[in-house]
């Protein structure tokens, strides 16, 4: 029976497939190590920093004689967040390797981008014939690339699944559900991730809480990030001492001109009392060249900079006195960091974040519960204790390599 991609290689006379059946592969290749090929698809930002782990895992599993396994490594960058600013800066401080495929999708509506990906990736797919496409997170490139291989019968597994906020308004929710729901293998990060795929209807075999591969890179690249902060601070003429960091890119935060002249009104005053440092993403960099803003963004103290590497970002992350955001990485890194923060959302995807107590939701809308909380964060400082969470301890990547490897045996057997 042809697969999916065998099928549409013939249609389209791409040649004849190369694959081998399970049986064949397991007979063929007997008295040495089985090769697995898996397909890792990544687009923006947050996927480098979940991906890489793995990638590293797996090479150390390679490394090893006894492996019966062998990972074969396909990267396919598609090129959803292409600027220098957001890609190959996280390719070089993350030690990722070069892309074996680049798409170049560039940017859009959700519709138009999520098309061109589902476009481009399908002959990718039916030409590097994967055993398993692996897609991290929640952006467009993760929903396109599981749903690609879904319909060619190539396994797919989901890293980071079972995160929910209950908001489908947000794109990145709907992304989350899709991809969990064709997923073959869903990696969790925690608890809750488990939980919220078993009452939606997911087989458990299909669930492996790993933990979180993010802190992976996070506790790699910690000493690293701590030794630019000085040179970060002066480069931007930040002064010593306290300061607030900022990241916002959510549309519904940045794509409203009324809501962003409001928020960096709110930052202003911020900036009355602590140094406010703003990478901007670059969706709201271009919200902003729009708008007449000089007004709001004019503050000695209030720092609008182009987006950081990795590195600088979390030294002044591990600086900071509070972050606010609205980033869900950003909420994680901080927990696990211990430093406060301030989500400008009414739902979050990671509520383990405010159990313990690190992060605090805070409405957008609300000016004086802003202001409040960053004053409140101000003056309680780093009391709360870096939590210690299950499995978010470095070594996420491995499990995820250990475990990918028992579902190939699995099959194979």
């Amino acid at each position: 029976m042809l697969t999916g991609c065998q099928l549409h290689a013939h249609l389209c006379s791409l040649g004849e497939s190369t694959r081998l059946s399970s049986g064949a592969k397991s007979t063929a290749l007997s008295t040495k190590a089985v090769p697995v090929k898996v397909m890792y698809v990544v687009g923006a930002r947050p996927n480098f920093m979940k991906v890489a782990p793995v990638i590293a895992a797996a090479e150390r599993w390679n490394a090893d004689p006894r492996s019966p396994i062998q990972f074969e490594r396909l990267l396919v960058h598609t090129g959803q967040h292409y600027d220098e600013l957001l890609s190959a800066v996280f390719f070089r401080q993350l030690g990722l390797p070069q892309p074996d495929e680049y798409l170049g999708v560039g940017s859009g509506s959700h519709a138009q981008q999520t098309a061109r990906l589902l476009e481009t990736l399908e002959p990718v797919m039916c030409r590097h014939e994967p055993d398993v496409v692996l897609v991290p997170g929640d952006v467009n490139s993760t929903c396109a690339g599981a749903l690609a291989a879904a319909k060619l019968n190539v396994p797919v597994a989901h890293l980071e699944a079972g995160l929910r906020s209950g908001d489908h308004s947000m794109p990145e929710e709907i992304n989350r559900i899709v991809a969990d729901h064709v997923s073959d293998l869903l990696f969790t990060t925690c608890a809750d991730g488990d939980a919220n795929l078993l009452r939606e209807g997911i087989a458990p075999d299909k669930i492996v809480n790993v933990g979180n591969t993010m802190i992976d890179s996070l506790v790699q690249l910690r000493s690293s990030a701590q030794a630019t902060v000085a040179a970060t601070r002066a480069l931007m003429r930040v002064e010593d001492g306290a300061l607030v960091l900022v990241t916002l890119h959510r549309p519904s935060n940045v794509d409203d001109p009324e809501q962003l002249l409001r928020l960096l009104g709110e930052l202003r005053e911020v900036a009355e009392e602590l140094p406010v440092v703003f990478p901007m993403h670059l969706r709201t960099r271009d919200r902003l060249a729009g708008l007449h803003a000089e007004g709001s963004t004019s503050h000695p103290r209030l720092h609008l900079v182009e987006p950081l590497g990795y590195i600088e970002f979390v030294g002044l992350m591990m600086a900071a006195s509070v972050v606010v955001t609205d980033s869900g990485g950003v909420q994680e890194e901080t927990t696990y960091l211990g430093v406060p923060c301030i989500t400008l959302r009414t739902t979050t995807e990671r509520p383990i974040t405010v159990a313990c107590g690190t992060n605090k939701l805070v409405d957008p809308y609300a000016s004086a519960g802003i202001l409040s909380a960053v004053h409140e964060a101000v003056e309680m400082g780093h009391t709360v204790p870096a939590p210690v969470l299950p499995l978010w301890d470095g070594h996420a990547g491995d499990r995820v390599i250990d475990a990918l490897a028992r579902w190939v045996s699995r099959r194979e057997g």
